[in-house]
């Protein structure tokens, strides 16, 4: 959820009424994110 909030800045509650597979798609496109504003490849 950490990761979820610092890239999207999205407070708790919006995150803890997700289920876990669609937190966890948001989780990955956060790291995505993470990566591509930092140049990092894959």
């Amino acid at each position: 959820m950490a990761d979820v909030a610092a890239v999207f800045h999205w407070p708790p509650p919006v995150m803890s009424d997700m289920a876990l597979p669609e937190l966890m798609g948001w989780h990955a496109r956060a790291i995505d994110r993470l990566k591509a504003m930092n140049g990092v490849e894959d």
